[in-house]
């Protein structure tokens, strides 16, 4: 193409020659320039020096997903996750091996590669220290992403006082295992001019908040993370000074003092995120400067005072969590004005005042509310039904009164409403209202309706009534009636707890044919009769993979089990880490246990104390093993108080089950009670001696089964670690007559 001309016909022939001539030259003129091209194209291989010092690299790791096959033959500027430059020696520039499953240490050979400005090791397994030098030899460097590995120790900061220029715009060190402090005596963060994000966050850092960066660094810096580490101290006013600062987060650390007011001259400020540490103070009024703020997270500090009145002002505001502070006061009108709300928590404070005041119908994007342990008064709030976005609701551990509105079922999304320890009346209206709601799959309405008698009847739940729901709370009631047949219809329940009411009749065998139910409490009630066999199928707690085929959604609210001893609540943030548990503790059932009980492979908490069984204790109970894991699963068992004989089983769990957890049984003999099961030899007895022997025993033992219930036994808790609840939970392995109430 580039040889082609257009001749005019009518050209003379010398004319023709001539444009010949020149057709010619300029043919050979490209293809010498394409052989050029070709040339160099050839030859422009990746720098030696770079080639070796990836291949030291590769030999330092390995991968679980696939080799790198960085193979020497070719040119490394063609190997993956591999970025040359595009001058003649062609330097490695950019290293990009994200999710790689690469383990092993990072070579110091990368530290010579000189023109490197991208490196991008993250979520794979790397361990070990960084090499010495490693930060301050990359002097290219723009990008550096190690984060989510389990590299350890000290940060290699070189120290001094020659100040140099570094690059760097972006590090990210997060979800790693590095420690020690950062001090500002570093060369690489003193000479850090154009740093834009510094996220060391999840390690475990130690010392004072770094602030010099916002002194000494880029003013384009914007994104500050420290939270999850071990932080100290007060927090720097020099932070004040980062003037184009985005996002702050230092949560959870160990940061102590108020807030410095430099904060509130961030104008640029979209995110503060400084919840569960030790702040003190009052939340300053000078925070509605901060017009660009969209998230405000305090919580789980020791702040006091009240919200701030102009609170409103905050028109972008999209999460305010304030919980677990002693913030005091009422809630702020103005609140209402942070239209673009999504998230909302102010539980466990010491607010007061009437909801129904709050125009929650401005709030048009809230989908998560929780005012739940605090003081409000007054009827239920039914403004607060006008949010079509809600999905989840707690007002739990108030004092409000009145009834459900019919309001709720607008709530098209709403999966979690907690109305517990509040003054509510009207059962029955409740729930004839909120079956419903068809996406409601968490129900806690725990220690409200006193007195009442609980709606039992089969048809009571239409036939779509209550679909998704998974969790069903309503101890604490003292309500009278049966164990509603209404609830075999709920073929999605998992929990379920009715436990500390008045409930009456035998446990219903259909129990045992609900698919998915893996929890249940019954505990503190009025029940008599045997168990029946039906209630040993259970499938959820019959086979381990049963049980975690069981959909176990992330909460989204927390939920507590109350004890009644004055111990913290046990908190719960997944529905993974109930316990597969049956607690049907202090009832008056009566007969034998049946060997069917030994079906319950997924079974880790059972309680049985404080009832009339007779009988021995089955043997089967000691096969209970989760093979599986190759672990023992039942990690909580506790008949006393009951009327079993004959000798305890040995061998699997039951040498793990300490002596309270089978006293008040005169007749049980052996295992952890140290006592003989063979009979001493003696006279026959006379038909008047076995007569007083009879009535002797009966006395005993009715008088151990009548004050069962205001004996203190020990509960034997020796739940798994695995088990232990995340994010604020405090669980004693030594509490006593604990009585669990979901709320």
């Amino acid at each position: 193409m580039f040889c082609s001309f257009m001749l005019d016909e009518e050209m003379g022939s010398k004319a023709k020659g001539l444009v010949s001539s020149h057709r010619h030259l300029f043919c050979l003129i490209c293809l010498l320039f394409l052989s050029a091209l070709f040339l160099t194209h050839s030859e422009a291989v990746c720098n030696p020096q770079d080639q070796e010092s990836l291949l030291w690299f590769s030999g330092n790791v390995s991968s679980s997903v696939s080799p790198l096959n960085w193979n020497p033959s070719i040119d490394c500027c063609s190997w993956e996750g591999i970025t040359c430059d595009d001058t003649s020696e062609s330097h490695v520039t950019g290293i990009s091996l994200p999710l790689r499953g690469l383990s092993g240490n990072l070579s110091s050979s990368v530290q010579n590669l000189h023109r490197l400005s991208h490196l991008d090791l993250s979520h794979n397994l790397l361990s070990g220290p960084l090499p010495p030098g490693f930060l301050s030899a990359l002097d290219h460097l723009m990008v550096l992403n190690l984060s989510y590995n389990s590299f350890n120790g000290e940060l290699p900061l070189e120290h001094g006082s020659n100040k140099f220029f570094f690059p760097i715009q972006t590090v990210d060190l997060s979800s790693n295992l590095l420690q020690g402090q950062i001090l500002n005596t570093s060369i690489f963060l003193q000479g850090a001019f154009s740093l834009i994000s510094f996220n060391v966050s999840n390690n475990s850092f130690t010392g004072p908040i770094p602030s010099f960066m916002c002194m000494m660094s880029s003013p384009q810096l914007s994104i500050l993370d420290f939270s999850y580490n071990d932080f100290a101290g007060q927090i720097s006013r020099g932070l004040g000074k980062c003037l184009n600062l985005s996002v702050l987060r230092a949560g959870f650390n160990n940061i102590s003092g108020e807030i410095p007011l430099e904060i509130y001259n961030l104008s640029e400020l979209e995110q503060l995120f400084l919840p569960a540490n030790h702040l003190t103070g009052k939340i300053d009024n000078n925070i509605t400067r901060l017009k660009k703020l969209t998230l405000l997270e305090l919580y789980s500090n020791h702040l006091e005072g009240q919200i701030p009145k102009d609170i409103g002002h905050l028109s972008s505001l999209q999460s305010l969590q304030l919980h677990v502070n002693n913030i005091t006061g009422t809630v702020p009108l103005s609140l209402t004005n942070c239209s673009k709300l999504v998230k909302l928590n102010l539980r466990i404070n010491r607010l007061i005042g009437n909801l129904t005041e709050l125009e929650f119908s401005q709030l048009k994007s809230l989908r998560i509310l929780d005012l739940g342990n605090n003081s409000f008064t007054g009827d239920v709030p039914d403004k607060v039904f006008s949010c079509k976005s809600l999905t989840a609701i707690r007002f739990a551990g108030n004092k409000l009164t009145g009834q459900i509105s019919p309001q709720v079922k607008e709530l098209e999304s709403l999966t979690f409403l907690a109305f517990s320890d509040n003054r509510l009346t009207n059962i029955t209206g409740a729930l004839k209202i909120l079956q419903g709601c068809k996406k409601l799959s968490i129900l806690i309405l725990a220690k409200n309706f006193y007195d009442e008698t609980f709606p039992s009847n089969k048809d009571f739940v239409s036939s779509g009534g209550f679909p998704k729901l998974q969790i069903f709370a309503i101890g604490g009631c003292r309500m009278r009636g049966e164990v509603p047949a209404w609830l075999m219809k709920l073929k999605s329940l998992e929990l379920m707890d009715m436990s500390q009411n008045r409930l009456v009749g035998s446990i219903p065998g259909w129990l045992g044919t609900l698919p998915n139910l893996f929890y249940i409490d019954l505990s503190d009630n009025l029940l008599t009769g045997e168990l029946p066999k039906e209630f040993f199928h259970l499938r959820a707690l019959m086979s381990q993979k049963v049980y975690e085929a069981t959909e176990k959604n992330y909460l989204p609210l927390p939920l507590f089990i109350r004890p009644n001893n004055g111990t913290a609540n046990q908190q719960y943030n997944h529905l993974y880490y109930f316990p597969p548990a049956i607690y049907i503790r202090r009832n008056n059932l009566t007969g034998s246990l049946h060997v069917e009980i030994g079906q319950l492979k997924a079974l880790q908490a059972l309680e049985l104390l404080g009832n009339n069984f007779s009988g021995r204790i089955p043997d089967e109970l000691s096969n209970l093993t989760n093979l599986e894991r190759l672990l023992h699963f039942m990690s909580y068992f506790n008949v006393a108080n009951n009327s079993l004989e004959g000798q305890i089983p040995t061998g699997g769990q039951f040498d793990t089950f300490p002596k309270p957890c089978f006293e008040g049984n005169p007749l049980l003999c052996g295992g952890v009670l140290q006592t003989s099961c063979t009979a001493p030899t003696r006279p026959h007895a006379t038909e008047d001696d076995e007569l007083k022997k009879t009535l002797v025993v009966g006395l005993a033992t009715g008088y151990l089964v009548g004050f069962s219930s205001i004996l203190l036994v020990c509960a034997c808790r020796v739940y798994h670690v695995k088990r232990a609840c995340i994010s604020g939970v405090n669980r004693s392995n030594s509490n006593i007559n604990v009585i669990h109430v979901l709320v």
